[in-house]
């Protein structure tokens, strides 16, 4: 189902000329704060260009990469913006990885340099590789950042940067398998910016960020509020409590949050006391946002909400503009203008009104593909009987009567019980319905006699008492008889990436080596 057809608003632009622009014509405007720290327009742009500068002497080359493996801090941004001005491309790495992925991401990005705290560069330590480093907090292996980086005033060659470069490679979570590495274009990105202007960014912005800033969910804000001349505040890590402080200290605008850490900050009790009067829109991306969690957040939290959902690796966006559709909460909400958004059977084949199928979607935002792995690149892919191209989610749902989608969960979580199509959201949705139930999480096992069954992992609201075998007759006393859960466990917390995702395939290894014997 196609949004309303829309073409960019405005022409393609480099972000970091509009970074350049705003430090000319607003030197002294805030661009960046984290803690004590603050970084004014004139002052991010003459960082970026000595981090450029410096690459190039490096001998780094336009097209080349480099990592970064760090916590937040204005350094991060600094060296991100400074790569992208000498045409090189930026691959973002997560904090706490294994040595082993770690490694592997690096060889398979050929990244040049990589950029790392204390912590980052812990992870090779005695590990074979030959990376030069750079220590963003001056010690360690490698450069100290500060010896490494040309002086000011240093001033870096010219590069020419049409909408197709690479802007940064992006590796996957690895919450459904290996981490790929999903390169996004210049141009992606400044579909992203081109949007800002209809989410109300501009040069009065103050966006809170609490997000990683290797996370796309991060990037997706950040980049954005640079290019529209507002302020960012970093907030290296996430505790509900000091991001309202800091939301009231700053009076925050704008901000991007993922479902749990909505959960945890509505549960608050100083909630009602923060003055967020300031705030104009806030976001939500990355995992399964639930309608009455939605509902909570309008009632009780000023200014607008807005769902987006989508891949990392681009394709068609759903938007749910919350504020305007409180009946629709339920729902990811309605194509974004100018994104077509369908849905294909298992065969490939387009599905009516109304059918439910896996989502596939064509916008003006996709990746180029996933870096060296053409493969995995044409699995990803879907074209229409024009050849149009499209890329493929992996989940699934159905558009309802009015056009916007209900989504119904991950076709690699979907399992199949006696025959039968059994959607784990569902279930977790009735669980959710109970009241001494705070997380849940449902997944898929063998079994002999069904195939695959239902095993629930739930955590309880603080003081319960409710026993695993009491919510377990409870739960199969309000599903229908092909979704009754084989077994329930209740336990102290999720596992969930940085950013929220729940790691499903954790939850099945633990039932897994749990002893027990698959019915």
């Amino acid at each position: 189902m196609s949004g309303p057809t829309a073409k960019t608003s405005t022409p393609y632009r480099v972000i970091t000329d509009l970074l350049r622009e705003h430090a000319r014509h607003h030197p002294e405007r805030t661009a960046l704060i984290c803690g004590d720290e603050r970084l004014t327009y004139a002052q991010l742009d003459e960082l970026a260009d000595r981090v450029a500068a410096s690459l190039q002497r490096d001998g780094i080359a336009p097209g080349d990469a480099i990592a970064i493996c760090s916590q937040t801090s204005l350094r991060y941004v600094a060296v991100f913006l400074g790569a992208l001005r000498a045409a090189v491309v930026v691959v973002p790495l997560p904090l706490g990885a294994a040595s082993n992925t770690m490694l592997s991401v690096l060889a398979d990005a050929q990244a040049r340099l990589l950029f790392a705290d204390t912590d980052g560069i812990g992870v090779l330590a005695g590990q074979k590789s030959s990376i030069r480093c750079v220590a963003m907090q001056d010690t360690g292996p490698g450069w100290a950042y500060a010896s490494w980086l040309l002086p000011v005033l240093a001033s870096p060659r010219a590069v020419e940067l049409p909408p197709e470069a690479p802007f940064n490679i992006i590796y996957s979570s690895g919450t459904t398998g290996e981490p790929k590495g999903i390169v996004q274009s210049h141009g992606m990105r400044w579909a992203h910016v081109d949007r800002g202007s209809k989410f109300g960014y501009g040069p009065d912005t103050v966006a809170l960020l609490a997000t990683p800033l290797y996370s796309n969910t991060t990037l997706v804000v950040l980049f954005p509020t640079l290019a529209f001349g507002g302020t960012i505040v970093l907030s290296p890590k996430f505790d509900g409590a000091h991001f309202l402080a800091l939301a009231e200290r700053h009076r925050m605008t704008h901000t991007m949050l993922v479902p749990v850490q909505y959960q945890r900050i509505m549960a608050l009790p100083q909630f009602a006391s923060r003055d967020l009067s300031s705030t104009q829109m806030k976001f939500c991306t990355s995992a399964p946002f639930d309608a009455s969690l939605k509902a909570d957040v309008l009632r009780r939290w000023p200014g607008g909400l807005i769902e987006f959902y989508g891949l990392t690796e681009g394709g068609g966006t759903c938007i749910l503009v919350a504020h305007d559709y409180p009946s629709k909460l339920h729902t990811v909400g309605r194509p974004a203008p100018g994104h077509d958004v369908r849905l294909i059977d298992d065969a490939g084949r387009e599905l009516p009104p109304g059918a439910t199928g896996e989502i596939v979607g064509h916008s003006p935002g996709m990746m180029t593909g996933y870096h060296r792995r053409p493969e995995r690149t044409r699995e990803a892919e879907w074209f229409d009987q024009h050849g149009r191209r499209f890329i493929r989610t992996g989940d699934i749902g159905r558009f309802d009567e009015d056009g916007f989608l209900v989504l119904l969960d991950r076709k690699k979580d979907m399992l199949i019980s006696g025959g039968f199509n059994v959607y784990p959201s569902d279930l977790e949705g009735v669980l959710r319905t109970h009241a001494e139930v705070a997380e849940t999480a449902v997944v898929g096992v063998p079994s002999r006699r069904w195939g695959e069954s239902p095993v629930a992992f739930v955590v309880l609201r603080p003081g319960s008492t409710l026993t695993e075998a009491d919510l377990l007759a409870w739960t199969n006393s309000h599903v229908g008889k092909i979704q009754r859960l084989e077994r329930l466990y209740v336990v102290d917390g999720l596992p969930r990436s940085a950013i929220g995702k729940v790691l499903k395939r954790e939850l099945r290894q633990r039932h897994i080596t749990s002893g027990l014997e698959p019915t």
